[in-house]
């Protein structure tokens, strides 16, 4: 089933951590994912909105997409984001409605 990282950021520290941008699709590249979605400049439609960035990555399975964050390609480049941005990570689980039984 599919899985998804969903990143919530909020910048610090910009120059910092567009070097991590710079080097995130060579290390992503690996990793059987897509970028689903990467918006600087998300809208709020309901309720309040703290983040200055939201990315979604699609992988194919959770085991793909903890390697990645696991890897040690990525681990190298995340620290200029973490010194660039505060961020959460949220793991998610595809969408698979129920087939009823016939």
């Amino acid at each position: 089933m599919a899985a998804y990282i969903l990143v919530q950021e909020r910048f610090r520290d910009l120059a910092t951590y567009r070097r991590y941008q710079a080097a995130f699709p060579a290390v992503f590249a690996k990793f059987n994912g897509r970028v689903l979605i990467a918006d600087g400049a998300p809208v709020p439609l309901e309720g309040e909105l703290n983040q200055d960035k939201i990315v979604l990555l699609e992988f194919p399975d959770a085991d793909e997409a903890r390697r990645f964050v696991d890897s040690s390609e990525y681990r190298e480049i995340a620290s200029d984001r973490r010194l660039g941005a505060d961020a959460v990570f949220t793991l998610l689980k595809g969408f698979e409605p129920q087939r009823s039984q016939s």
